[in-house]
């Protein structure tokens, strides 16, 4: 079946409807909740925390700049793309206002909304028109969807976007779900929207790029016999992904006089996370925020770029020294990363185990849909298991928290509803049998 729904579809079955009822349910929980009234804890650091401060920065004059508390100078600490949204939503309606707030989480829950189409097209292309509707509208109805649009000021909407509806394009590349089976949907037009979507994923979320090579490589393999049109349409793609990273990297070769393509903060990520003290994953900024703290203090006096290049050779010791502690982080890291990272903050017992019920009630399922998939051997699935491979490495050696799984949700949904979907209903137990039937 194709993946475009018939003129005759009924309204409340098409992408369409998926999209203005998630997004309308989305904005109105913003209003009735008030999450655009954020508290200004330790001035407003939770406010976009890192980025809201470059947010600030960029709104105020001071240009890219200073992601922790005071000014501290240039930054590459994160890609720009989020940050630079902060700061035009600051410039027009105020630095920390409520009006900014409700900007921002708007704008998150139009991608949040957004991405239940493209769930509905993974759906219905790698499995049937019921599991691409009950995907779609589980995605836009569903409160956990919609938790990082309407609480959180930080990418992770945009990119969960960017990201199902790249999975969505790989498969219409692979003419997986497409009428007339075997008929080549390779074009440059699709190339192009490939290397551009990764290239605001790059510039959301750089971790996720150790997909991009399977990806590309999975999408181009059915043409492998028309050598020269596939090279042509990957370079392309990649000739766009470039241009669109080129500027940034620019900026901080000129900024930093040396090459950061993305950003700046693995060594000092990797420092936070081997520390004991943290456990194998900081639930905080791996740097100190306080102007007063002897690890801002170092930062400032050294800048970012030697900073981080001391905290990745301090990591590199500490795990030499202690390679079984090393080990065990990252085996914890792993089941957080499927499980639920425990909360920091103390909260009701109820309202915890709930939320960790929640988390890894669909890790389980998604996982097993997976397995069924591959046994099955579904269209995509090898694509699925592709991204549950690459997305958490980065993660798994460096920390871990819950939002880091966001952009495998859209495919944990879809999974999920495909196993739940595929259960056996011709299978009578006996407490449904007649009494007759059970003599």
């Amino acid at each position: 079946m194709s993946a475009n729904a018939t003129p005759k579809t009924p309204w409340l079955q098409t992408p369409w409807a998926m999209l203005w009822v998630g997004l309308s349910i989305r904005v109105l929980y913003i209003i009735a909740a008030h999450t655009y009234r954020i508290r200004p804890f330790d001035t407003y650091f939770n406010f976009g925390w890192e980025m809201g401060r470059v947010g600030r920065a960029l709104a105020t004059g001071y240009g890219f700049s200073d992601p922790f508390q005071g000014h501290t100078g240039p930054t590459a600490w994160f890609p720009p793309l989020y940050p630079l949204l902060i700061g035009g939503v600051f410039k027009l309606f105020g630095v920390y206002t409520k009006l900014s707030a409700f900007a921002l989480f708007t704008v998150n829950s139009i991608f949040s909304a957004a991405t239940a189409p493209a769930v509905y097209r993974i759906g219905l292309r790698s499995f049937n028109r019921r599991v691409a509707l009950w995907s779609g509208w589980l995605w836009a109805l569903y409160p956990a969807a919609m938790q990082y649009a309407t609480h959180w000021i930080w990418d992770m909407a945009v990119t969960t976007c960017l990201f199902a509806w790249v999975i969505a394009i790989a498969l219409k590349a692979r003419g997986i779900g497409e009428q007339e089976p075997g008929k080549s949907t390779q074009t440059f037009r699709l190339w192009a929207v490939f290397g551009l979507l990764w290239a605001g994923i790059a510039l959301l979320n750089s971790s996720l790029l150790l997909f991009l090579p399977f990806c590309g490589l999975w999408m181009a393999w059915p043409e492998r016999r028309r050598l020269i049109p596939a090279i042509a349409r990957a370079t392309l793609a990649a000739i766009i992904f470039l241009a669109c990273l080129f500027p940034w990297t620019l900026r901080n070769y000129h900024v930093f006089h040396t090459l950061v393509p993305l950003r700046a903060n693995f060594g000092a990520e990797l420092y936070a996370g081997s520390l004991e003290s943290n456990g194998g994953f900081p639930y905080g900024p791996s740097v100190a925020v306080y102007e007063a703290a002897p690890d801002m203090k170092r930062y400032k006096n050294l800048g970012e770029i030697a900073f981080s290049h001391e905290r990745l050779g301090m990591a590199k010791a500490i795990i030499h020294a202690y390679p079984d502690r090393f080990r065990n982080y990252t085996l914890k890291r792993i089941w957080f990363y499927w499980a639920g990272v425990p909360h920091p903050i103390e909260k009701s017992l109820l309202a915890e185990v709930i939320r960790e019920i929640n988390y890894c009630v669909i890790s389980v399922s998604g996982v097993l849909g997976l397995a069924l998939a591959l046994h099955r051997r579904r269209p995509g699935a090898i694509l699925f298991a592709a991204a549950f491979f690459f997305l958490p490495l980065t993660y798994y050696i460096v920390t871990v928290q819950a939002r880091f799984r966001a952009p495998l949700e859209p495919i944990l949904c879809v999974l999920s509803v495909y196993l739940f979907q595929s259960a056996d209903r011709s299978r009578t137990w006996s407490w449904q049998q007649p009494k007759d039937a059970t003599r």
